[in-house]
């Protein structure tokens, strides 16, 4: 495939870095798969792969990027530090854990994982990833699953919002409050779960009748949603076709009403947890 993923822009402290607007995520990939999964979606376009310490599958990602044709620096790399590595020194152990393991010397994102409110460590955590951006282990900084009283106190603590939050969003989940206060601050949403997949959300009426109106398939559908409400988002696949047709969003678009539609299917329900009340590992 040849298409041309757009890109978003990082605040990155001084100056703007370039994020590709879809990415390839590897969340409950085991290890010993990741590496061809990355392969494929490496093969097949995307250059954005996201994963995190709590996977278990940085080794896995770095065998790929290892194997891959693809030059290091055309890679946009993330990942992430977990509950039980926030504070100062602990967050920097956590990063030099994840590079060994991704076997590569910096990041181009690295994000606080929850907020992780119980622990109550997450300002020193942050501070901590911006003095590794200024350091250069990281080219940029942001959080995942931080609603609005937790991003406030970061700026109120630090003078600095995230560059980017990923929270959980699909129809059902489409968080419109939350994605307009990151655009407000300059910070870009990036969406985890974004098929909802636990809830069945391309299995909805609504979705199914936009596929067929558009010669799509549902997941295609939804995934061009985030794509036009400006999000980067970031799909998941072990499956080579599957990999495929999710990189396969930019020969169409929906119409107004059509992305009406499926926003309106908004129910506030979430597949995963509520971040003000998620604690693991704290």
């Amino acid at each position: 495939m040849t298409h041309s993923v757009p890109t978003t822009f990082l605040r990155a402290g001084d100056h703007m870095i370039e994020m590709p607007q879809l990415g390839f995520g590897v969340w409950e990939v085991p290890d010993d798969k990741v590496t061809d999964a990355v392969a494929h979606a490496l093969a097949t376009g995307y250059r954005s792969i996201d994963t995190a310490a709590v996977y278990g599958n940085e080794e896995g990602v770095g065998r790929a990027l290892r194997q891959t044709d693809v030059p290091r620096e055309d890679i946009f790399l993330t990942t992430k530090v977990w509950n039980d590595a926030h504070g100062t020194d602990s967050t920097r152990a956590a990063l030099e854990e994840s590079l060994g393991k991704l076997g590569t010397d910096y990041v181009d994102l690295y994000l606080i994982h929850w907020p992780t409110p119980a622990k109550d460590a997450y300002v020193d955590t942050w501070k901590t990833l911006l003095d590794l951006r200024e350091q250069g282990r990281v080219r940029a900084v942001g959080v995942c699953n931080f609603n609005q009283p937790h991003l406030r106190r970061l700026m109120e603590e630090t003078g600095e919002y995230p560059a980017i939050n990923q929270i959980e969003v699909h129809p059902y989940l489409t968080q419109n409050e939350l994605r307009e206060f990151n655009e407000v601050n300059d910070i870009v949403t990036e969406d985890w779960s974004p098929l909802g997949a636990r809830l069945n959300v391309i299995d909805d009426p609504a979705v199914v009748s936009i596929a067929k109106a558009t010669g799509k398939t549902p997941a295609q559908v939804v995934l061009r949603w985030h794509l036009q409400i400006g999000s980067v988002v970031i799909p998941r696949s072990v499956t080579p076709s599957r990999i495929e047709q999710n990189f396969d969003l930019f020969d169409f678009e929906l119409d107004d009403t059509q992305m009406t539609a499926i926003s309106a299917l908004d129910q506030g329900k979430r597949s995963g947890p509520n971040p003000d009340e998620f604690n693991v590992g704290a």
